[in-house]
């Protein structure tokens, strides 16, 4: 199976822990990733502005280049990546006229975009495509005994028309985790917002947001919390510092990519997981668990 990819900065940069075990278990389970050429950032955040057509360019731009690939789909796995892209390709669709108005700010494009590619997340390429039944048969070293809580956050799910799985009771990365053997823990906060970019000033009111979230997961049993989106790692890892700082009692749990997990299983090496990226170090409850 070959599939077009779109990873975006992030997964370039800070979330190499993403791309890398995502890259290493998709060749596991025999899919060949073509990276788009001359991508570039998806524009980060969908603008909810009607005639706000500027912000939607770079979302487009990618799309062609989807196309010069000669594909009619691309896989994306960041979740905000994934959420902007669609939304926009949604948008220009319903909406021929803005399609035509972006179209004049890229005159030097070759290839006039028609809403004719497929933006897809990795889930949807795993649940759909490979199947979970058939991911579950090349479990190579299981997670067992490892109780995992799935945080979908925002973007995943929302909105309705957009989102991978149901709004409020998404199940996908429950599923996936419990074919690779995981004990999956369901919790109420799954999809509540991880507090985004009020990390950047308001750092304290992420703290509030990640121990709720973190506190609820733990007290149904989880020992690690598997996450779609670097700025919710990032939050739910790296602000736990500042989680325990202000509530005392705090107890820290590892936050990994669900493509790690998804690497553990498919028996890549520990190389893969860039287990050095993360502020709550995963690696002695692996090692625990005998998974590393």
């Amino acid at each position: 199976m070959k599939v077009s990819y779109y990873p975006g900065c992030t997964l370039k940069s800070n979330a190499r822990n993403f791309e890398d075990s995502a890259l290493c278990a998709l060749r596991e389970l025999g899919v060949d990733v073509q990276e788009l050429k001359r991508w570039n950032c998806c524009g980060t955040v969908y603008s909810l502005t009607t005639d706000d057509l500027m912000r939607h360019l770079a979302s487009i731009r990618n799309l062609i280049r989807v196309k010069e690939a000669e594909a009619d789909s691309v896989m994306t796995l960041c979740a905000m990546c994934y959420n902007t892209l669609k939304r926009v390709n949604a948008k220009v669709k319903a909406d021929p006229e803005s399609l035509q108005k972006i179209h004049k700010f890229m005159d030097e494009e070759k290839i006039a975009y028609r809403g004719d590619v497929k933006v897809r997340h990795l889930l949807e390429l795993l649940r759909e495509d490979i199947k979970f039944e058939i991911i579950g048969k090349k479990v190579k070293k299981p997670l067992t005994n490892l109780k995992v809580a799935s945080y979908y956050g925002c973007l995943l799910v929302r909105p309705k028309e957009i989102g991978l799985d149901d709004m409020e009771n998404p199940t996908v990365l429950d599923d996936l985790m419990a074919v690779l053997g995981a004990g999956a823990v369901d919790f109420p906060y799954k999809t509540e917002c991880c507090g985004a970019y009020q990390t950047v000033d308001k750092p304290e009111t992420v703290a509030d947001r990640t121990y709720s979230i973190l506190t609820s997961a733990c007290g149904r049993g989880a020992e690690v919390i598997a996450v779609s989106c670097p700025l919710c790692a990032f939050n739910l890892d790296h602000r736990q510092k500042e989680t325990a700082k202000k509530y005392s009692g705090f107890k820290k749990i590892p936050i990994l990519y669900f493509t790690q997990l998804l690497a553990v299983a498919m028996g890549c090496g520990e190389e893969s997981l860039r287990l050095d990226l993360h502020y709550v170090d995963p690696k002695p409850l692996l090692r625990l668990k005998g998974l590393i």
